[in-house]
């Protein structure tokens, strides 16, 4: 420890940190990266006093045949023009010739690089059978949208071009502002086998010879049109998903008449589909207190005994919503419980086949209940009538009012048991609460999935964390916590947030667990949990029913919690920094007293304290002149250099005499300063959380802004002052930062803790053994019925 010297007028310590050459302002703005904000878009972030949106409503009428196993359908939309923009044409989306063999989802897919491809180490490297199928049936498979009947609403024929996965209308005559255009048309294609070529929609054969059919992108559906973008006319490619307009829907909905339906919307016609006893049981859930069984697993198993060959239709509407998706079996078994939302009563409802049991009937209408509850307490209350949890072959997909969720127990093959595992049943909670929840994110706060897919996967990813979190203590996340998020971020191969949703890598990191990692950390570590939830609401009631964009979201939460984070959105969302803060180096000060029976007592220390010399070591037991003739001693035998001298205390008590008793009393304070230099290695500016112990065993916390790194991005000097000594310094205790390598967190350095794993020696191959090892029964059965297939 050093001592500090104190001036007489003043104690005055200065650090100095000089940067780096040229300067990297981690604090600079974003304006240059942020679009200029108009009546549009203003600059706090809000919808301006110019805002508008185009509308779009449907009237269907859709078809499932499902001997053929395909879906044809006819129309009408009437599209509103509240642009101050003339058009001249319409864009459509035709979402399913991303299945026609010769789609650019099917040309652009490449192969793992040439090493994973020929020496493949795991079923995660090479080629699988799963992915050998995909890639011969894509070539036979009869996928795409035909199009029939396109007309006006004069019943003429109107010019159309077809460009891949998007349909561009010509208008007979310009669509002036404020107008609007009614449509008509036919259409049909081909259902995907949603285990071999599906993506988000598409059938699951079972056993008993039915089907599952999860329906969606089943219908031309409108392009948006918006003041940023123009038309989102953007190919659809299978990643970035879909940017759509609001509207009403109108859709009847003929299926097998032993079909039970789930759809967005609110049924019409119960008493043309349901029976006497399913009505009453369904009106029943709306007030019960726990899930009610409207088509109980009897029923279903009944009905899969017996195919009908009649048809029914099934009428539903649904108000302000930008899609529209159902499903259909006949092995559906079907649950409900109401639920209130605020001030709308909502139906949560299951659908689900006999294997889905138990886990089904005990978890999903439950994780429908809780997801609405939790998602309201941050955003605002759910408004739609129904919120539905499907279970059939697409693991994981939201549409507005209904999901797709895939999880179920195994069966097994030869005794009939059925179990499930830990991942499958939190796999199952944390599906459902994250495919529901999207009805708040993007269905609802309506952003651009096709340019910025963590708009709603990252925000809604958060959102699932909390709700996860609400649901039992030690509920296994995946996403959410800082320290999940750390080994993506030590990679290399990833790209920034701001990344188109087509050419993001590592999708899962990139767009889910980054952005939400980021914004618990906003919440627990930058704003705090009362800034942070009063913004994120502020953003949520803001842009309901509308489409915000990154720069929206970005406005808004600086302008509701009062805070200035372009530093945080420029380092998290622009680049592909890590956070990687190691304390390097501390220096300890004591203030001097300036008494020379202190101060010298203190040098006798340090000195004290140095090791000896290694001869003086071995010299300890040497006979000494002095000893044997003790007359050659005299005064300074005696005294050595921190003898305290007469002068010493004149000089002391003239120097006391000229300060003021407030200096006085700061050098009687007994202070410790700490010198403690960070280097921020990973680039990404985050605040200092340093857990300080002293001498006493006494811990506490002292939090430093990340503007400490304003002036010196790179490496800063920090002043610790405690009233005792330290020992020891850690610099995120608790892993709230992300922080890519703690090892260099500490001080003093903690060792790094791990397991050996022995290994035996392998004997080597024993080709004689092998041969002579008896073949198991079965095995020589299929040895006989089939050659054995050779890899070359």
């Amino acid at each position: 420890m050093k001592r500090l010297p104190a001036t007489l007028a003043t104690l005055f310590l200065s650090v100095s940190a000089f940067a780096a050459d040229p300067f990297d302002d981690k604090f600079r703005q974003l304006d240059e990266l942020l679009p200029t904000p108009n009546e549009v878009r203003n600059a706090s972030g809000a919808p301006g006093h110019g805002y508008w949106q185009q509308r779009a409503d449907y009237r269907m009428r859709v078809t499932l045949d499902e001997a053929k196993r395909a879906i044809s359908g006819a129309g009408t939309v009437t599209y509103y023009n509240n642009s101050p923009d003339t058009l001249d044409y319409l864009w459509v989306q035709l979402d399913q010739n991303m299945f026609r063999a010769d789609s650019d989802n099917r040309r652009v897919a490449t192969a793992p690089s040439r090493e994973a491809w020929a020496k493949a180490k795991s079923s995660g490297d090479g080629l699988g059978f799963e992915a050998l199928r995909f890639m011969l049936d894509t070539r036979t498979f009869e996928g795409g949208i035909t199009v029939g009947k396109l007309a006006g609403a004069d019943g003429r024929p109107l010019l159309h071009t077809i460009n891949k996965t998007m349909m561009r209308i010509d208008l007979p005559q310009p669509l002036k502002p404020g107008a609007r255009f009614t449509f008509s048309l036919e259409w049909s294609f081909n259902i995907p086998e949603m285990k071999v070529l599906g993506r988000r929609s598409g059938y699951e054969k079972f056993d008993d010879k039915n089907d599952i059919y999860e329906i969606a992108q089943f219908f031309p559906r409108m392009a948006a049109y918006y003041d940023q973008k123009g038309w989102q006319n953007k190919q659809y490619l299978g990643d970035g998903e879909f940017t759509l307009e609001f509207g009403d829907y109108d859709v009847q909905v003929t299926v097998p008449a032993d079909h039970i339906v789930a759809s967005t919307g609110e049924l019409q016609n119960p008493g043309a589909v349901l029976t006497a006893a399913q009505r009453e049981r369904l009106e029943q859930a709306r007030t019960a207190k726990k899930p009610v069984l409207i088509v109980t697993q009897k029923e279903a198993e009944a009905a899969e005994r017996v195919r009908s060959s009649a048809t029914r239709t099934w009428h539903f509407k649904a108000k302000n919503v930008r899609d529209f998706a159902f499903a259909s079996s006949r092995k559906f078994i079907w649950d409900a419980q109401g639920v209130q939302s605020g001030p709308h009563k909502v139906l949560a409802m299951s659908f689900y086949p006999k294997e889905g049991n138990p886990l089904w009937e005990r978890y999903s209408t439950q994780s429908i209940i809780h997801t609405i509850e939790q998602y309201n307490k941050y955003s605002f209350d759910y408004p739609y009538p129904v919120a539905i949890s499907v279970n059939g072959p697409v693991g994981g997909m939201e549409y507005p009012m209904i999901s797709f969720n895939g999880p179920r127990p195994t069966k097994d093959k030869k005794t009939g048991e059925l179990t499930y595992s830990k991942r499958t049943k939190y796999g199952l909670i944390g599906v459902i609460i994250h495919e529901v929840g999207h009805n708040y994110f993007p269905m609802i706060v309506n952003s651009d999935e096709r340019q910025w897919t963590w708009m709603d996967e990252g925000l809604n990813s958060f959102l699932q964390s909390l709700a996860e979190r609400a649901w039992e203590e030690d509920f296994p996340s995946r996403r959410g916590d800082a320290r999940f998020i750390t080994s993506y971020m030590a990679s290399r191969n990833q790209v920034p947030v701001m990344t188109n949703a087509e050419s993001t890598l590592q999708r899962g990191n990139n767009a889910y667990a980054k952005p939400a990692a980021a914004l618990n950390i906003l919440r627990e570590t930058i704003l705090g949990r009362e800034l942070f939830d009063h913004a994120f609401r502020t953003y949520s009631e803001r842009w309901k029913f509308k489409r915000p964009t990154p720069a929206d979201f970005f406005r808004t939460m600086e302008d509701a919690s009062g805070t200035d984070l372009d530093w945080f959105w420029r380092g998290w969302f622009y680049t592909t920094d890590a956070v990687d803060i190691s304390i390097d180096g501390i220096s300890e000060y004591g203030v001097s007293t300036k008494s020379p029976e202190t101060e010298k007592a203190w040098q006798k220390a340090q000195q004290d304290a140095e090791p000896p010399s290694i001869s003086e070591v071995r010299d300890k037991d040497m006979p000494r002149r002095v000893n044997v003739r003790p007359e050659l001693k005299d005064f300074y035998n005696e005294h050595d250099d921190f003898t305290v001298t007469n002068k010493d205390r004149n000089k002391y008590a003239e120097t006391m005499d000229k300060l003021e008793d407030w200096e006085k009393a700061l050098l009687a304070q007994g202070k410790h300063l700490y010198l403690v230099d960070f280097t921020n290695h990973g680039g990404l500016v985050m605040p200092l959380i340093l857990e300080i112990e002293l001498k006493s065993g006494k811990k506490y916390i002292e939090r430093v802004p990340a503007e400490v790194w304003r002036y010196s991005p790179k490496k800063i000097t920090k002043v610790i002052v405690t009233d005792e000594p330290m020992t020891g310094l850690t610099q995120d205790p608790y892993w709230e930062t992300a922080d890519i390598d703690v090892d260099n967190n500490a001080w003093p350095r903690k060792p790094t803790k791990s397991r050996l794993e022995l290994f035996k020696a392998d004997d080597g191959e024993d080709m004689m053994k092998d041969y002579r090892t008896p073949l198991k029964k079965q095995e020589a059965k299929a040895d006989k019925a089939a050659p054995e297939a050779k890899v070359e």
